[in-house]
């Protein structure tokens, strides 16, 4: 189970970055934010994963 949320993290990791590139390109601040947040909200999932990784072990 942990290899598929970590592929979900990163998953979200990728589209938050596509959105707040869009958001770059269209001079789009909205955008560019919700990028951003999902992006970090992707990073603290991954952190959280890593986290259980090393008490499993």
């Amino acid at each position: 189970m942990a290899r598929k949320d970590k592929a979900k993290g990163k998953a979200e990791e990728i589209r938050g970055m596509a959105k707040e590139r869009a958001g770059d390109v269209t001079d789009d601040e909205s955008l560019q934010a919700r990028g951003k947040t999902e992006k970090s909200k992707a990073n603290l999932k991954q952190a959280k994963e890593k986290v259980k990784d090393a008490f499993k072990k």
